[in-house]
């Protein structure tokens, strides 16, 4: 039978993946570390693994088709988040066979990340996935924290409801104020996140780079957790340290001391 994306919607797949472009940095990491001799493309992006020595192909939201096109993949992966829908049916056009995650969750990256590389391109399931459920598994339920979760500054936008990032938190005690919000990342001015009383403010370091010096500042005498956007926001091999390297950041924790 023709496998089914998480859209639904059926690729097909040749019988043995052999040359695959990953649009997106979480992907690109996973088959990498899964196996590394099938990926030939990846994005401007894809930062890990380290010394990643592939064809680059611009950015997630514009992607060099052409080039894509030109490196006869025999899958390219995607994402319905991070990726444009012209630019994947531009490539299923040109006669691509193009997979589509969809990802939420914790639970929806396990099984996207498990239906993508077992049932799509007949790999065995490789360990890091195993050590990743493990390692989220039967986590102790700390009171959770009232928390905003800023992903940029230029204007202020932050995490809404149904994010990944979101559901991550949650399983380590911090609660996102604006879940309820009916956006995914909405825009919320700075006075408005002030006025939400947060106990704690979650500064990732990706897709803007926050930093000790950029961040903490604005919310003052409010703990603030400098983290790991990969840890935070992708799912792939870094998923199974993402627990420590999270508990580590938000244990750290303080507010903002100024000058």
């Amino acid at each position: 039978m023709t496998p089914r994306d998480d859209l639904g919607s059926p690729v097909p797949v040749p019988a043995r993946v052999r040359r695959v472009v990953s649009l997106v940095p979480s992907l690109t990491d996973a088959v990498a570390a899964t196996a590394p001799g099938l990926l030939v493309g990846a994005t401007d992006w894809c930062s890990h693994p380290e010394g990643l020595d592939v064809a680059r192909v611009r950015g997630t939201k514009n992607p060099d088709v052409a080039r894509v096109i030109a490196l006869a993949p025999d899958l390219v992966v995607a994402n319905e988040e991070e990726n444009r829908v012209p630019d994947l049916d531009a490539l299923r056009a040109a006669g691509v066979p193009v997979w589509v995650t969809v990802v939420r969750t914790l639970d929806d990256a396990l099984a996207s990340l498990r239906r993508m590389l077992v049932t799509a391109m007949g790999l065995p399931e490789p360990d890091w996935l195993r050590a990743a459920a493990a390692a989220w598994r039967d986590l102790p339920a700390p009171e959770p924290r009232p928390a905003v979760i800023p992903v940029w500054r230029k204007p202020w936008m932050v995490a809404g409801r149904d994010t990944f990032a979101g559901d991550l938190l949650l399983r380590l005690g911090v609660r996102n104020l604006f879940a309820g919000h009916p956006e995914r990342y909405p825009r919320i001015p700075l006075p408005e996140l002030l006025a939400a009383d947060p106990a704690l403010v979650v500064l990732p370091d990706e897709p803007y780079r926050f930093t000790a010096e950029d961040g903490p500042g604005f919310f003052p005498g409010v703990p603030a957790a400098l983290v790991s956007g990969r840890h935070l926001t992708w799912y792939g091999p870094s998923l199974a340290e993402a627990p420590g390297v999270l508990s580590d950041a938000l244990r750290a924790a303080v507010p903002f001391a100024g000058d």
